[in-house]
C-alpha cells in the first residue's frame, strides 16, 4: 500500500491546529462537515480561538461559529507562527498584558499553557498562567487524590491542583478535568466537602472544562440497576427452613416478605406470626417505634422513602459571554432532595423538611458516582450500613439481660489489661450486672476527670490492648496466634468473654477479625479452607509460596527437601508424585498453621464469645455481625451525626433556619473549616467519640434554646444550641463551647 493509499483512508485534520487527533478529552469534540466542504474542526481550537466569536444561533454553522468566521480565522491564523512548535497557523494568543506568543491548542496543552472556559475564554501562557499559592503556614507533604486514590504531593504545579474549600485536598489535573466531564456542571464538585460554587470557580480559574450537559451516569441506561436490590433473608430468632436463611421460593411458605416499614430486615412466611401474604410485617425495630408512637396497631403501610424533585441550575453570567459552550441536551436535572430529621413540637412523629415551604428546603447530596466501580462501593457500604444496622438491633435484644445491679471496675490507664483482668475475674463480677467504670492513677485514686464515657473509653483502650496482643496474629485482618502462657493462664477464654461483654454493653466491636477467624466461629473450623493471607509467619508463607509457584515436579521436591523438618512437625509430609499433588500439600499446610495449630486458643475464645449468648447471635445473623467484626467502622461524617442527632422545633423558632445552621456547621466542620472535629461534636454531647455499636440510649438530640451557649448534656445525649441572628454567631459559640469544654477535660 503507497503513501497516496494511506492518506487517502487518513482522518481529515482540524482546520485550525492542523492535527488528526481525535481526543475529546484533550482537545474536545471533533466533527466533520460535509455540507460545508468537509470542514473539520476540535471544539476546543474553536472555543479558544482569539479572533472568533459565537455571532450566529446555536444551530447555526459550527456550534454557533458561522462559516464565513471561521474561515476567517484560518486565514489569520496562517498568518502566525506558533511559539512552540514554529509551524503556521496558531490561532490562540497569551491574554496576558504585552505577551505576544501564539500557539494552537494542542501544542499549548504540551505546554501546560491554561485555557479557562468561562467568561470571554482567555488562554495564558506557561510564564503567565494562574498558579495556586501554598499557604505560609502549610508544611509540604503527601495524600491521596481523592478520586483515584493515588499519592500526590502537596506543592501546587500545572499538574496538581488545591481544592479551594478544604486544606488537605489535592487532586490530579487529569482527574479532576475526566470528572468534570463525567459529572457535568450540575454535580462536579469537590468529593471532600462537596462543595460547588467555590470549587468550580477556582478550577474554572485553573483551566478545567466544566461541561454544561447532564451527568455521564444518569444518561446511562439501567445505571443504579444495582441499587434496585430487594432485600432476600430471613431475620427470624429461629428459621425453620432446611435450605437456609438467603432461600425464597414466591407463592410459597418459604416465600421471604419484608418489613412494610423500612425494607430492610425480612423473613419467611413460616418463621413468621402472620398467616398469609395480605398481612402486613414489621421487625423488631420498626414495631418497637411504631409502639413509642402509639400508632402500632392503627399504622397504615406507607411508602418505602420520601422523595421530592428539585431542578438544579447551572452557573449563569450576569452578562452572557460572546463565546457560549453548547448546552447539552437533558442539562436541566433533577436528583433527591434529602433532609435531616427533625420532631415538631407536641408531636412523637418526625416531620421532614419536605413538609416546609419550598423556599426554605436545604439540599444535601453526596459526592457523584463515577463509573461502575464507584456504585459498587456505595452498593456495599449501603449493605454494611444495613447489616450494621440490623447487629446493632440484635445486641439491643441482648442487653435485656443486663440487670440495674452494678458492677464497679477501678481501671488503670497505665495497665488497662491487668486491672481488665482483675475485674472480670472479681468474686462479685457478673456480666448480667451493669457496669461503672472508674478510672484510676498510679496511685490508685480515682481520676477526677472521669467523664460520662469512661466505660466506651475502657472498652475502647481494652479492644485496642486485645488487637495488639499477643493472642492475635497479623496486619490489619487477625487470626489467633498460639501463645503457650497464655493457654496455660486461660487468656484466650477472658479475651473472648470481654469482647462479648463490650459489644452487649455498648462498647465498640473489634473490627479486626480475618474473614476465616469469623467463619471459623460461625461455621465450624472443619468447614472453613483458609488462604496464604492467613499465613502471619512470613517464612511459613513463603514456604507455603514456594511450593504453591513450583513448576516442575523436580523443584517441588527441592522445596520439599528444604523445609523437611517443618514438615514433619505439621504432619504434612507426603510422596509427591506429580507437581499436582502440591495443591494438596498447600491445603494441608494451609489448615494446619491457621486452624490445627491453634485448636486449643480457638475453643477456648470460643467459649468467652458465649457470654451473654453472643456467639449464638454471631452464627444465627452471619451477615450482620461479619459488617460489624470485621469492617472498621464507618468514619464520622457530616451526613452520619445529621442521621444520628434528631433535630427538636420548639415554639417560636425558625424550625429552618435552626436546621440550616446546624448541618452548615457539621459540613464546615467536616470540611476543615473549624478549630473542632465531628469527633469532638460527639464527645461534647455524649461523652464518646465513636458510635457504640448498640447504638446510644437515649437516642442522640439537638433543641435550640434561648441560651447564651451551647450545653453538651451528656446524661440525655443532647445538645442545647442556642438560637443566633447568623450563621457565624452560631459557629463562633458552637467552636468557643466545645473547644472550652475539651480543654476543661484535659486539664
Amino acid at each position: 500500500m503507497n503513501e497516496n493509499t494511506l492518506c487517502h483512508f487518513q482522518s481529515p485534520a482540524c482546520v485550525l491546529c492542523q492535527r488528526i487527533d481525535d481526543c475529546p478529552e484533550k482537545y474536545g469534540e471533533k466533527r466533520t462537515y460535509k455540507e460545508y466542504n468537509n470542514l473539520t474542526v476540535h471544539y476546543y481550537c474553536l472555543l479558544m480561538s482569539s479572533g472568533i466569536w459565537q455571532r450566529g444561533e446555536e444551530d447555526e454553522g459550527v456550534y454557533g461559529f458561522l462559516i464565513k468566521d471561521i474561515r476567517k480565522e484560518v486565514n489569520r491564523a496562517a498568518k502566525l507562527k506558533c511559539n512552540i512548535c514554529k509551524k503556521k497557523g496558531a490561532s490562540i494568543g497569551c491574554v496576558a498584558p504585552k505577551c505576544k506568543r501564539s500557539y494552537h491548542f494542542p501544542c499549548g496543552v504540551q505546554r501546560e499553557c491554561i485555557f479557562q472556559f468561562m467568561e470571554y475564554f482567555g488562554s495564558y501562557c506557561w510564564e503567565h498562567r494562574p498558579v495556586q499559592k501554598l499557604p505560609s503556614d502549610e508544611s509540604r507533604g503527601s495524600s491521596q487524590c481523592t478520586i483515584c486514590l493515588e499519592f500526590v504531593e502537596h506543592f501546587p504545579v500545572y499538574n496538581i491542583l488545591k481544592s479551594p474549600c478544604c486544606k488537605n485536598a489535592w487532586f490530579h489535573r487529569d482527574c479532576l478535568q475526566y470528572q468534570a466531564l463525567s459529572a457535568g456542571v450540575f454535580f462536579f464538585r469537590c468529593t471532600v466537602c462537596n462543595n460547588k460554587d467555590k470549587f468550580q470557580n477556582e478550577m474554572l480559574r485553573m483551566g478545567i472544562h466544566i461541561p454544561e450537559k447532564d451527568a455521564s451516569w444518569e444518561l446511562e441506561e439501567n445505571a443504579y440497576q444495582d441499587l434496585l436490590q430487594r432485600y432476600q433473608h430471613c431475620d427470624a430468632r429461629r428459621c425453620l427452613c432446611r435450605n437456609g436463611r438467603d432461600y425464597n421460593e414466591p407463592d410459597s411458605k418459604w416465600e421471604i416478605k419484608c418489613c412494610q416499614c423500612c425494607g430492610s430486615c425480612g423473613t419467611h412466611l413460616a418463621c413468621s406470626p402472620i398467616q398469609s401474604w395480605e398481612e402486613n410485617w414489621e421487625c423488631i425495630e420498626c414495631r418497637s417505634i411504631l409502639a413509642k408512637s402509639g400508632n402500632y396497631q392503627n399504622q397504615k403501610k406507607r411508602s418505602l422513602a420520601t422523595s421530592e424533585k428539585i431542578d438544579v441550575t447551572g452557573r449563569f453570567l450576569e452578562e452572557p459571554s460572546p463565546k457560549c459552550p453548547r448546552q447539552s441536551p437533558g442539562s436541566q436535572h433533577s436528583f433527591l432532595l434529602r433532609s435531616p430529621k427533625m420532631l415538631c413540637q407536641n408531636s412523637l412523629t418526625p416531620c421532614t423538611l419536605l413538609d416546609l415551604p419550598a423556599s426554605n428546603k436545604m439540599v444535601m447530596s453526596i459526592s457523584p458516582l463515577i463509573n461502575s466501580s464507584s456504585r459498587n462501593l456505595s452498593v456495599r457500604r449501603m449493605q454494611l450500613r444495613i447489616q450494621k444496622r440490623e447487629a446493632s438491633n440484635i445486641l439491643r435484644e441482648l442487653k435485656l439481660q443486663v440487670n440495674t445491679k452494678t458492677t464497679r471496675l477501678n481501671i488503670n490507664r497505665d495497665n488497662i489489661w491487668s486491672s481488665a483482668l482483675k475485674g472480670f475475674r472479681g468474686r462479685n463480677f457478673n456480666p448480667a450486672n451493669t457496669m461503672e467504670v472508674k478510672f484510676t492513677n498510679c496511685k490508685g485514686r480515682v481520676e477526677t476527670d472521669a467523664f460520662h464515657g469512661s466505660k466506651h473509653e475502657f472498652f475502647r483502650l481494652l479492644m485496642l490492648h486485645l488487637q495488639n496482643s499477643s493472642l492475635f496474629e497479623g496486619s490489619s485482618s487477625k487470626n489467633l496466634s498460639l501463645d503457650s502462657q497464655a493457654i496455660k493462664e486461660n487468656l484466650y477464654y477472658e479475651a473472648g468473654k470481654m469482647i462479648a461483654v463490650s459489644l452487649v454493653h455498648g462498647g465498640v466491636p473489634p473490627s479486626y477479625f480475618s474473614k476465616t477467624l469469623f467463619n471459623c466461629l460461625v461455621y465450624g473450623p472443619e468447614n472453613v479452607k483458609p488462604t496464604v493471607e492467613d499465613v502471619a509467619d512470613f517464612d511459613v508463607a513463603q514456604t507455603i509460596k514456594m511450593i504453591k509457584s513450583s513448576r516442575t515436579l523436580a523443584s517441588l521436591k527441592s522445596t520439599i527437601s528444604d523445609c523437611y523438618e517443618y514438615l514433619t512437625i505439621a504432619g504434612c509430609l507426603r510422596p509427591m508424585t506429580t507437581l499436582c499433588d502440591k495443591d494438596m500439600l498447600v491445603n494441608d499446610l494451609l489448615i494446619y498453621h491457621v486452624i490445627k495449630r491453634v485448636h486449643s486458643p480457638f475453643e477456648s475464645f470460643r467459649q468467652g464469645l458465649k457470654t451473654l449468648g453472643v456467639l449464638e447471635k454471631i452464627q444465627m445473623h452471619p451477615d450482620a455481625f461479619s459488617s460489624m467484626l470485621c469492617h472498621k467502622p464507618e468514619r464520622l461524617s457530616a451526613r452520619i451525626l445529621g442521621d444520628l442527632f434528631t433535630v427538636h422545633c420548639l415554639s417560636g423558632v425558625n424550625k429552618v433556619k435552626g436546621v440550616d445552621f446546624w448541618m452548615g456547621y457539621l459540613q464546615d466542620v467536616e470540611g476543615g473549616e473549624s478549630a473542632a472535629t465531628l469527633e469532638d461534636i460527639l464527645v461534647f454531647a455524649t461523652g464518646i467519640s465513636s458510635i457504640p455499636s448498640i447504638g446510644f440510649e437515649p437516642d442522640p438530640s439537638v433543641k435550640f434554646l434561648h441560651i447564651k451557649y451551647p450545653i453538651g448534656n451528656r446524661q440525655l445525649n443532647c445538645l442545647e444550641l442556642p438560637i443566633t441572628k447568623t450563621y457565624e454567631q452560631f459557629k463562633s459559640k458552637m467552636d468557643f463551647a466545645i473547644s472550652s469544654s475539651l480543654r476543661l477535660e484535659v486539664e
